[in-house]
């Protein structure tokens, strides 16, 4: 796993279960991606109190999901994971830049002072985990790892993170995918940042591989 400077790849949060900031606790397992957005923009410009209610629920009932999706496909992403068992939380996640803004969730739950670590997203794929279970929480270079080393068991190889960016490379430019794929953490500050220079260095090497085939 290569390390980027300015992160802190030791970072170990003390819990998934405590919420260390207002706004990690309002965002708590919310699932609609758009609905985050409009959280953490409504809580930063101190405005949240105005937000209707419904926008700030972990899930949505059906009809309320058909009402954003009549807005727009984007108000779908998200919204249709899988619902949350008992002690279990999202401790990151991976979100595409689709025509429905597709989110991938990994999870964390405990059971019996064990931490066991799933991924979901909206059509009952199926992950092959690089570790199901745990003892404590992840530092953040164990999470880059988990990330890494889990596949997607129909996707096209390179990790949770590269898998869809991989399987759009063909028809698309790498440089137009720098942003297709975001992964993210409201624990994890760190990992955003390490991620987006995996993307650029991704779309660096077929920059660098033309070069090379033009010599």
């Amino acid at each position: 796993m290569k390390k980027y400077p300015g992160i802190d790849y030791t970072f170990t949060p003390e819990s998934y279960w405590v919420d260390k900031e207002v706004l990690q606790a309002l965002l708590r397992n919310v699932k609609g991606a758009e609905r985050r957005k409009m959280i953490k923009s409504y809580y930063e410009n101190g405005n949240f109190q105005e937000l209707e209610d419904s926008f700030s629920k972990v899930s949505l009932s059906d009809e309320e999901r058909f009402r954003l999706a009549s807005i727009h496909p984007m108000f779908m992403g998200g919204e249709y994971l899988p619902d949350y068992g008992t002690e279990e939380t999202e401790i990151a996640r991976i979100e595409l830049k689709s025509v429905t803004a597709d989110v991938i969730s990994i999870r964390a739950r405990l059971e019996d002072e064990t931490i066991h670590y799933s991924v979901v997203d909206e059509y009952e794929g199926k992950f092959t985990l690089e570790t199901e279970t745990g003892d404590d929480p992840f530092s953040l270079a164990e999470l880059v790892r988990f990330i890494d080393g889990t596949q997607l068991d129909e996707g096209w190889g390179g990790g949770l993170a590269l898998t869809f960016n991989n399987a759009s490379a063909d028809a698309q430019d790498r440089e137009e995918l720098l942003d297709f794929t975001t992964v993210s953490s409201d624990i994890y500050t760190g990992l955003g940042e390490h991620y987006s220079q995996v993307f650029a260095e991704w779309a660096d090497e077929a920059v660098e591989e033309e070069e090379e085939a033009c010599r």
